[in-house]
């Protein structure tokens, strides 16, 4: 159950909050340059950078838990996966502070969560949180590569 509250307060509710604070006090517009903030910041910098963490110094969740495998074969694999995302996570985080690497961020996170999303759709008999984890990852792209398409076409 923590899996997806976090994943929903992370994906979903963090960022909305986010935006939805800057907006009301009239100190900012809505605009996609605020979408990008506050979503690269939740999304790639601390989704990832957390399920990074995890996979690190608990490998063994994201193998039997999200990719449904019940070997420890692949740990070694995990946790390299995780090191991949604490750097995502550390670009997103940077991102709050340095708006330049906001695109970058953008970019590659949308990148990693296109693919992850392929990768769980590919899966027929996905548990629910392999489910969630597809429904997440797509969302996440296509906000992603969505503002990076909207930046390009600026």
């Amino acid at each position: 159950m923590l899996y997806y509250a976090i994943v929903a307060g992370l994906m979903f509710l963090m960022p909305g909050l986010s935006i939805l604070l800057d907006v009301l006090p009239g100190s900012q517009e809505f605009a996609p340059g605020l979408i990008a903030k506050w979503y690269v910041f939740w999304a790639v910098g601390l989704r990832l950078g957390l399920a990074g963490l995890r996979q690190i110094f608990q490998p063994g969740f994201t193998a039997r838990e999200i990719l449904g495998l019940s070997s420890d074969d692949a740990l070694m694999l995990v946790r390299e996966l995780g090191f991949a995302n604490v750097a995502f996570g550390a670009l997103g985080v940077g991102a709050l502070w340095e708006p330049n690497w906001r695109l970058a961020a953008a970019l590659a996170g949308g990148i990693f969560y296109a693919l992850a999303a392929i990768n769980h759709s590919r899966d027929r008999e996905r548990n629910t949180r392999q489910n969630v984890a597809l429904f997440s990852d797509a969302f996440a792209a296509l906000v992603l590569l969505g503002l990076c398409a909207q930046a390009a076409f600026a």
